[in-house]
């Protein structure tokens, strides 16, 4: 008889009393429904109640369970429909039931999508979860905008951070992430764009470095516009570009023209 290791991405308190309920944290993709895991798949397909986040792609909700009941949780800049705390408390209000819970998460569930906090919550109510990975939108609008996240001869690592912090601020490390050879990747900055150039630059981050905003990637709706760094946000300000957008730093940005798509594309001079 073997020793049966427990799987590491199931999340349990061990509590023999707790629910019957489980909650499984899923990560919906970037957007395209088509970059789903199989296993996210089955999951949603199958479902009873799906609670479900604002990024998550439209053709993803469409291949939920008809019958599911559907809670839509969504956060958008100043509109939040519900509160984190509020809906780490539905999940366990839903699990104590007995429901098992699809929490559906655009991109993965633990890259900038709160899931270590539901999941610990989770935990000290004694619900079982689960983590399900998906694509997280930097590899995903990587992979299809031609801008690789690393490139031996561009950068030989990458920095994901997020625009803003939980208090609100744009307070970030900026000698990190001005340092030269890497690969930058904010998520959730477009509303501090200017910030963020600036305090780049000021940090000794040329300002032609080569710098790109991704609107909707890896959807019918994808617009990447790319230009000089130091024009960056001038030029997303003129296009009248809205979240939810990636913004992606670095000489990887210049590869991009390489890849052909039919998506629509921005190609600004990168070195006038």
């Amino acid at each position: 008889m073997h020793n049966r290791v427990p799987d590491p991405r199931q999340c349990s308190a061990g509590d023999a009393s707790r629910p019957t309920g489980k909650v499984y944290l899923v990560g919906a993709g970037p957007g395209d429904p088509e970059l789903l895991t199989l296993k996210a798949a089955r999951l949603i397909g199958s479902a009873k109640v799906v609670v479900y986040d604002h990024l998550v792609g439209d053709g993803v909700l469409e291949l939920v369970n008809r019958n599911a009941r559907l809670i839509y949780v969504g956060k958008e800049a100043g509109n939040h429909s519900l509160p984190q705390d509020q809906i780490n408390d539905l999940l366990v209000e839903l699990a104590s039931t007995g429901l098992d819970v699809v929490r559906l998460k655009g991109g993965d569930p633990f890259m900038f999508g709160r899931g270590g906090e539901e999941m610990e919550e989770l935990l000290e109510h004694g619900i079982t979860c689960e983590v399900v990975p998906g694509i997280t939108a930097a590899c995903g609008i990587s992979a299809c905008t031609g801008m690789p996240l690393t490139h031996r001869d561009h950068a030989r690592s990458v920095i994901f951070t997020t625009g803003h912090l939980k208090d609100g601020t744009v307070n970030l490390d900026w000698p990190a992430l001005a340092r030269p050879n890497q690969t930058v990747v904010i998520y959730m900055g477009l509303g501090a764009l200017d910030i963020i150039c600036r305090q780049l630059i000021a940090h000794k981050l040329p300002g032609d470095t080569p710098a790109a905003v991704v609107h909707a990637g890896t959807t019918a709706r994808q617009v990447v516009l790319a230009d000089r760094l130091d024009r960056l946000a001038e030029s997303v300000k003129q296009a009248g570009l809205k979240s939810p957008a990636l913004i992606m730093i670095g000489s990887i940005v210049s590869l991009h023209a390489l890849l052909g798509t039919e998506r629509q594309t921005e190609e600004l001079a990168l070195t006038a």
